[in-house]
């Protein structure tokens, strides 16, 4: 089973993330967990979800890059679901060895992750926050999905993106299966 963490403040709003969504819902081993409409009051079941990932060997967070980091819902799934004693530190094995996938879209153009770009350093200056947060759970860190400039992105080119998460998500539920 593959675990679909979404976070996005403002779903209606996300022309990308909406297609990216819809792209993964389409993977029959996924389980779509949308954050903001099962916890709108930020209380979070924390035992349905960690059962989800129990049962999950593939575990993606997909959301928009805001403050160049997690949407605030996502950022505290991450602080009481992955707690110290069941994800991390003492006792804190649950995730080991299960693979993480970061799925994002940003407002700006690629172009603007470069340190001439507005926001002055390369994306993957962005990346070790995500990345280190799966590692420190134990889990296989996949190289993330990242869709640039998710406001005025072609058609075209997003339905690309899709493409290529969908086949990601259809790879790895393959490969667990043994085929």
């Amino acid at each position: 089973m593959i675990a679909l963490i979404y976070a996005h403040p403002y779903p209606a709003r996300s022309r990308a993330n909406r297609v990216l969504l819809e792209a993964a819902r389409g993977v029959p081993s996924v389980i779509v967990r949308s954050l903001y409409d099962n916890y709108p009051d930020f209380e979070i079941d924390v035992a349905a979800e960690r059962k989800l990932l129990l049962e999950s060997q593939l575990i993606v967070w997909q959301h928009p890059l805001m403050w160049y980091s997690a949407p605030a819902l996502q950022k505290l799934w991450f602080d009481t679901v992955l707690a110290n004693g069941w994800a991390t530190g003492e006792g804190g094995t649950a995730l080991e060895g299960k693979t993480c996938l970061w799925v994002t879209t940003t407002g700006a153009a690629s172009a603007g992750y470069t340190p001439g770009g507005v926001h002055g350093f390369p994306f993957a200056a962005f990346v070790p926050v995500m990345e280190m947060t799966a590692r420190y759970c134990g889990m296989h860190w996949l190289p993330p999905l990242v869709v640039h400039g998710a406001h005025q992105i072609a058609d075209a080119a997003l339905q690309q993106h899709a493409a290529q998460y969908r086949q990601r998500l259809l790879s790895f539920a393959a490969e667990a299966a043994g085929g």
